[in-house]
């Protein structure tokens, strides 16, 4: 049996070939993984045919163990196995509760490794061609939890409305109105809003609004979690919202085609 090892591993945020190739080799050393909700199950078909795979279910409404069940089962497979991968969807520690797994760890004598992972956060508006920054028209973005461990929502939102800021919230939309309303409050309410279901997926849904309609806008479309809600000027760069997006490509064609 090989020494105890941990791998905290990025998924990636959900399109299978956004993950890194090192987190491609852990999966394939692995004797045990254990994977999120939304950790793509494609991502499996490296693992070596002997290997343990077991399904965890975390994610924001889906919770198939408690995070201190899922740290026992990391005591007990890396002690009777070896090397264990913790498969996390996004980054390990973008709201990935890595830092309890690896105080389970290190409790236990445990070697751990970090694997970072592209996180959704980033990656699913850079795929609808939204930025995150943009020269001129902000400086900073804000990648924020939509509620907190109580239920609550997130004290750093009421900031971040205040700001130039893009805002990024993930896991927030069963508080999607209440959260609306806080920009609201500052003056947001015409401040262009992007949600995206499923984001690099085949799944893959966008609805893009205002901070005044984007939440009858959400419910009209049936979005759910997953999602990725994007507050920011930076929404209007949407190829949808620039109409003249296509026109320069199209008349370049038009003249080869001649």
């Amino acid at each position: 049996m090989q020494r105890p090892i941990l791998s905290l591993v990025g998924a990636g945020p959900g399109d299978p070939e956004l993950i890194t190739l090192k987190a491609i080799k852990a999966i394939r050393r692995a004797d045990v993984i254990l994977y999120d909700a939304l950790a793509n199950e494609e991502l499996l078909s490296y693992a070596a045919p002997e290997a343990i795979t077991r399904f965890v279910g975390k994610r924001y409404g889906c919770h198939a163990l408690s995070q201190s069940e899922i740290n026992q089962l990391i005591i007990e497979y890396t002690f009777s196995h070896g090397r264990v991968v913790r498969l996390k969807g996004g980054d390990p520690f973008v709201f990935g509760r890595a830092q309890e797994e690896i105080e389970t760890a290190r409790k236990h004598g445990i070697e751990i490794e970090i694997i970072p992972g592209i996180s959704s956060a980033l990656a699913v508006p850079a795929t609808q061609m939204i930025p995150l920054t943009c020269r001129g028209i902000n400086e900073s973005f804000w990648v924020t939890t939509g509620t907190t461990q109580s239920g609550d929502i997130s004290a750093d939102i009421k900031l971040a409305a205040q700001s130039s800021a893009t805002v990024i919230i993930l896991m927030a939309m069963s508080k999607l109105a209440s959260i609306m309303d806080i920009f609201k409050q500052y003056g947001k309410k015409e401040t262009p809003v992007a949600i995206i279901e499923n984001g690099t997926t085949k799944k893959e849904k966008i609805i893009i609004g205002t901070v005044n309609d984007i939440s009858f806008r959400s419910q009209n479309a049936g979005i759910t979690n997953p999602a990725i809600i994007v507050v920011g000027e930076v929404v209007s760069l949407h190829p949808s919202l620039i109409k003249t997006y296509l026109a320069p490509y199209q008349i370049v064609h038009e003249e080869k085609q001649a």
